[in-house]
């Protein structure tokens, strides 16, 4: 957010600029005498930050993914593209829709303004749609009353900053059309009283509110959540994960579609 407010300042300037000596400096400028430094640099990179602010702003914009949350889909380290157009196109920075396209769908891999700080940006799945009922138990979800399918495949063992060693469960679980790895523990998970994931823990169901989705991490045991901090609203919406483009100590990881 704070990148794209950067941008719109840097446009305005360059652009004003441009205008100003478009209407007033080379009227008054005499005949075959060069433009100041500051209209040649607005005149070059007005176009090109016009361009970028675009691109980034309505098709496609890259982020890199700082944590293993969603492990193991995405690796921290991960450079991935996401679809600004898939859920609409908005305003930047206020992030209004002006022109709908669809909404998310039960297994997307989304991007979002997180909830408690919408400057800070996060990369989870989508779990529950508007209105759906969750509950967690034995660590499987059910939705709507129907439990999803999950299937061992292998351990799974990867390092955490500040930690050893960690072995999961990776396991296949099917969440609408969409079938996807998940890391599962054998810890317990703790929750402050009033979290989402307590109630969860206690055998509750949750109604997710109209016009908000329920988030959780493919590394389950490992992700701060829609359990840990609650829904994430429509307005908070940025866009749908679909590439990874680049992951420095990792090259085969390159080209690889987000599912």
């Amino acid at each position: 957010m704070y990148f794209a407010l950067f941008m719109v300042v840097i446009l305005a300037i360059t652009g004003a600029i441009w205008l100003l000596d478009i209407f007033v400096l080379r009227k008054k400028r005499a005949a075959g005498l060069e433009e100041p430094w500051y209209v040649e640099y607005a005149k070059s990179f007005f176009p090109v930050i016009l361009l970028v602010f675009t691109l980034r702003s309505f098709l496609v914009e890259p982020f890199k993914i700082p944590s293993g949350s969603m492990m193991p889909t995405l690796l921290a380290g991960d450079y991935i593209l996401v679809n600004k157009f898939t859920y609409g196109l908005r305003v930047p920075i206020l992030n209004n829709t002006f022109f709908e396209t669809s909404h998310p769908k039960r297994g997307d891999v989304f991007v979002f303004h997180y909830p408690p700080e919408p400057t800070i940006d996060y990369i989870k799945r989508v779990v529950g749609l508007p209105g759906d009922k969750i509950q967690y138990q034995d660590k499987h979800l059910i939705i709507n009353g129907k439990i999803l399918d999950v299937n061992f495949e292998d351990n799974y063992q990867y390092e955490m900053q500040g930690a050893n060693t960690i072995t999961a469960r990776r396991s296949k679980e099917q969440l609408g059309e969409v079938q996807h790895d998940i890391l599962i523990h054998d810890i317990p998970n703790q929750y402050n009283d009033d979290a989402p994931g307590a109630k969860l823990q206690a055998g509750e169901t949750i109604t997710v509110p109209e016009g908000n989705y329920f988030a959780m991490g493919d590394n389950r045991d490992n992700s701060a959540d829609s359990r840990v901090w609650g829904f994430v609203p429509e307005k908070n919406l940025v866009g749908k994960a679909f590439f990874i483009w680049m992951n420095i100590g990792q090259f085969d990881r390159i080209g690889t579609p987000i599912k």
